[in-house]
């Protein structure tokens, strides 16, 4: 042990001490744990200078390779003395324990109060081992799934030094144009929320060990409802919406102790949600009593200056800090500024005392002051990464995560011998795009592609041709990845290899990279010249199976008309290949529901299926045009919100109410059979909707509350129940408040949100 890992540990001593001997050395209830955290906190917060507070409050992306050479020249050079000086809370984009640990070094050993560090990075669906993309993995219904997934990721991103996950994002978005619907749960506030929590329990789990990683609840709020889809832009809801649509998954992360969250880019009714003091203090901090912290998303805080809320840096760090966001990423804002802002009186130091305490207390939660090296292992690091029980893992999440969306004359699944198989498509043999977007610690070809999945069964004959690419130019992990709208040259090959098939599979989409965020589209159609490529081997073999790799809802009318069997695989991660292969080959029933709506058509965006009803929703006279609706296209989705089929059948009969109306404290019980009809075994998500007839607020058609994943052999019946409480039925009325309401109501259950069977009951 050096000297300075001696001075690191007595100082470390004594203030364990000093909090051991005020609190008697018990910690037998929380409340005494929670006084001897406090204590701790105030003890280290009372040896500290303005700086070196506001120093916790900065963020800094990884500057320099921190096992090289010490940088001599620009930025980083300033980034580096501020380093030593104790003016760094934490970091980003730094991986791998020698790295992880160089840094954390200098943080403990050689400055002059010692306080470890943070290092965060965006470990949002996988580091090296990658799952399917949240969105696929809200697919599958399957919150114990997704929670194992979150776990994976956690445990493979912590062995590499990583501390801190800037997941989940829990944006409700009912906009398939935003490149970021990939990155969360879809439409629906009660899915996202149950999606949120698991997420927020498989990241964080048990935060002593050192498996598990701080969870970062994203981005608060209304991003997902951004203008036009449009990556950034601006936002304008009701206070209805942002409560009762917007807010519900950010509350339910709270709830289940989630240590940080992240402002977002947007502004929110004129306000940038980093200034936001209504949203930061008022609801998150006051209202839901959030004892975490309170991180800018990249740069934010100095974008405030662009959105015309605040002059310069200065300024933005002003408003900033004393409307809640607690630490500065990458603005340089607070650490170049607010010492002055203290001093001149225009943000008081109680403030900066404020962040500071939540940001030590949870570097105290998570030992790091006990062990500041709790992470850096790298025997730990050598046997962790893509361990075989992650892969078989994320293969078993991925095949949960897939939608079967059509399959006319059961022609799924295939016959494992005696066919001739022509796969087309220049996704079928990519090993990058399957990876999906946000996976910047994995590594590009490391997936195993849709061919390599299908070679695995050998009792077909399979040919491989191209067709088209989806994008041109480099179509590895870059920015300026494009599509290709004009090389059809690989069309006649493709044709000519359908021409003598028995089964085309067709893997189309979007290349992995061409969702995510900054990438809003504004056609939503299959890219590039794949459409026209799908067309031309239809004339020549229509026996086709659409696979579809994407991160947002599509539209494709033309092939949900003309192609007999279509089936949503999204990007499926690592095992993607292996995950798709199955399920065409029958060895895994789909068991997928939809957690967004498809829509028709383009034109229809937003598209949602809790819709308000409108004052006319419907005419009466045939002819008449004076009622909500378009005048070339149905108002009807392509595929509804929780749509999915399965390998076999389920039927639904003899939906029962214990009572058609309750109380409050009372409950009214609901039941419904449902039966597997067909011939093999299958899941089925049962889903209860409910609407609220008549409310302060106008309510929607239908509201999801409640779901259930069964499981059933050919044949076999089972019996569902539900139950109804005043809890359910609540919603942010036109008090200001979360109620019940007295009145009429409909209770539907079903297997997605159009096909359902309905009752009425009352609440007195």
């Amino acid at each position: 042990m050096n000297f300075n890992q001696l001075k690191y540990g007595l100082f470390i001593g004594a203030l364990l001490l000093y909090n051991c001997n005020s609190t008697k050395n018990t910690l037998s209830t929380n409340n005494q744990n929670t006084n001897n955290l406090d204590k701790r906190v105030d003890s280290l917060l009372s040896l500290m200078t303005l700086e070196e507070k506001i120093g916790q409050m900065n963020q800094y992306n990884g500057f320099f390779d921190a096992t090289g050479p010490v940088p001599k020249n620009g930025q980083a050079v300033q980034k580096y003395e501020n380093l030593k000086k104790g003016l760094v809370g934490a970091m980003l984009n730094v991986k791998g324990v020698k790295e992880v640990k160089a840094l954390q070094k200098i943080a403990v050993e050689e400055t002059r109060l010692h306080i470890p560090l943070l290092f965060g990075f965006d470990v949002v669906h996988g580091y090296k081992t990658i799952s399917p993309i949240p969105l696929a993995e809200a697919a599958s219904w399957d919150l114990e799934a997704i929670e194992k997934s979150a776990q994976i990721a956690a445990e493979e991103a912590s062995s590499t030094g990583i501390n801190w996950t800037f997941a989940p994002m829990v944006d409700i978005t009912r906009d398939a144009r935003w490149g970021r619907v990939m990155e969360g749960a879809g439409e629906d506030p009660y899915l996202g929320s149950k999606i949120a929590i698991a997420r927020v329990k498989g990241f964080q789990g048990d935060l002593t060990s050192n498996k598990n990683v701080i969870a970062c609840t994203k981005h608060f709020a209304g991003y997902g409802f951004a203008e036009s889809g449009r990556d950034y832009n601006t936002v304008t809801v009701s206070e209805e919406i942002l409560q009762n649509i917007i807010l519900p998954p950010f509350k339910a992360t709270v709830e289940a102790n989630v240590k940080t969250f992240m402002n977002s880019f947007n502004e929110l009714n004129g306000i940038p949600a980093t200034g936001n003091s209504f949203l930061q203090r008022d609801i998150l901090k006051g209202d839901w009593k959030f004892d975490g912290f309170v991180v800018s998303d990249w740069g934010s805080i100095n974008e405030m200056i662009a959105h015309g809320y605040a002059k310069d840096s200065k300024h933005a760090s002003e408003i900033a800090s004393n409307a809640g966001s607690d630490m500065d990423m990458e603005s340089y804002a607070y650490v170049e500024n607010l010492a002055k802002s203290v001093r001149e009186g225009k943000v008081k130091e109680s403030v900066i005392n404020e962040a500071v305490k939540r940001i030590l207390r949870v570097k105290f939660e998570m030992g790091l002051f006990e062990n500041p090296y709790k992470y850096c292992d790298e025997q730990r690091e050598r046997e962790t990464i893509g361990k075989a029980q992650f892969h078989d893992d994320v293969l078993d999440i991925a095949k949960k995560s897939i939608v079967l969306l059509k399959n006319q004359n059961q022609l799924l699944p295939l016959a494992k011998e005696g066919k001739k198989i022509a796969v087309i498509g220049a996704l079928a043999n990519d090993k990058t795009s399957p990876l999906g977007s946000w996976r910047i610690g994995a590594d590009d070809e490391t997936a195993v592609s849709v061919l390599e999945g299908l070679k695995k069964y050998t009792g077909n004959q399979i040919t491989y041709t191209k067709g088209a690419d989806v994008a041109v130019g480099r179509t590895q992990f870059v920015w300026e990845t494009k599509i290709n709208t004009t090389d059809k040259s690989g069309f006649p090959e493709a044709i000519q290899n359908a021409k003598n098939a028995d089964v085309v599979i067709m893997v189309l989409g979007e290349h992995g990279l061409q969702s995510g965020e900054g990438r809003s589209r504004t056609d939503i159609t299959l890219p590039g010249v794949q459409q026209e490529l799908l067309e031309e081997v239809y004339k020549v073999n229509p026996n086709i199976v659409l696979v579809l790799n994407n991160g947002r809802p599509l539209a494709i009318p033309w092939a949900d008309k003309h192609i007999p069997a279509i089936v949503e695989a999204w990007h499926l991660g690592s095992q993607a290949g292996n995950a798709i292969a199955q399920v065409l080959y029958g060895d895994y029933n789909p068991s997928g529901k939809l957690p967004m709506t498809f829509p028709r058509s383009i034109g229809q965006l937003p598209i949602y299926y809790n819709y308000k009803n409108t004052g006319r929703p419907v005419m009466n006279e045939p002819e008449s045009v004076f009622w909500s609706h378009y005048i070339d296209q149905p108002n009807t989705p392509l595929y509804p919100f929780g749509y999915g089929l399965s390998y076999t059948k389920f039927e639904y009969s003899n939906l029962k109410l214990s009572s058609n109306s309750f109380s409050k404290d009372g409950k009214i019980e609901v039941s419904v059979e449902v039966k597997n009809t067909g011939k093999t075994k299958g899941k089925e998500v049962v889903q209860l909707y409910i609407r609220d007839m008549v409310g302060s607020f106008t309510r929607p058609v239908k509201e999801l509350k409640g779901f259930e994943m069964i499981e059933l052999e050919p044949n076999q019946s089972k019996r569902v129940d539900f139950v109804i409480d005043e809890k359910m039925i609540e919603y942010y009325t036109a008090n200001a408040k979360w109620e019940a309401e007295q009145g009429d109501f409909k209770v539907f259950v079903g297997t997605n949100s159009l096909d359902v069977l309905e009752k009425d009951f009352q609440f007195k």
